[in-house]
């Protein structure tokens, strides 16, 4: 096996096993959804309007969630530091933990969208629309996590300033992917952000290994 699919694997193993993935990122976007009804009300039209909003901050969120597990961990017990001495570049061992975080929190939450959009009653024109955007959508999350949580690495309750850091860096995202899911669920021509959406994820998919990795060199020194 290749050093990136043992690391891939290796990222995979720690964050099913210590529950910080896939469970609490999805147990949260479940909740949220869940109770959403119970706080708005049973009016079904107006749960079909806020659906697309609630359904992209509630992923957002849930993303967020897991972002200071990324690091931590291996800088308390020095594995990154043996990380960043070894043959593999840091920027591909940045972006190796950014996928695992995807594939273990972003990805699940993809799979269980459509059927979360049901309970609020989403329009069926704008399934298709709410998968295609989280998928383009969250892998940006997760790279632009790893640069909050490659900042704050080595901080004491980072997890605020974590927060504080990428939350207003998610607002493009969150605007473009929430605006067609909503035109989409109107009944109106959809793709018109989905270009933007798509291009702000190419460039974070495209920067943020370089971004995260020089973080993480200065908070190593």
């Amino acid at each position: 096996m290749s050093a990136v699919g043992a690391l891939l694997a290796r990222e995979i193993r720690l964050a099913v096993r210590a529950g910080g993935g896939a469970g609490l990122g999805l147990a949260f976007f479940l909740v949220v959804v869940l109770l959403a009804p119970l706080g708005i009300g049973p009016d079904q039209e107006v749960l079909g309007r806020v659906a697309p909003g609630l359904l992209w901050v509630a992923a957002l969120l849930a993303c967020l969630l897991s972002l200071d597990r990324l690091f931590q961990a291996d800088h308390e017990d020095g594995t990154l530091d043996i990380l960043a001495l070894s043959p593999l570049p840091l920027e591909a061992v940045v972006a190796v933990k950014a996928l695992a975080h995807w594939l273990t929190t972003g990805l699940p939450l993809v799979v269980a969208a459509p059927v979360l959009g049901l309970t609020l009653n989403l329009a069926d024109g704008a399934q298709p629309w709410l998968i295609g955007t989280l998928l383009i959508g969250t892998p940006a999350l997760s790279g632009l996590g790893a640069i909050g949580a490659a900042i704050t690495v080595g901080l004491r309750r980072g997890g605020l300033l974590l927060s504080l850091l990428v939350l207003p860096l998610y607002v493009p995202t969150l605007i473009f992917g929430a605006q067609v899911v909503s035109r989409a669920a109107q009944g109106l021509e959809a793709g018109a952000a989905l270009p933007f959406l798509a291009g702000t994820s190419l460039l974070v998919l495209a920067a943020f290994p370089f971004v995260a990795a020089g973080a993480l060199r200065i908070n190593m020194r």
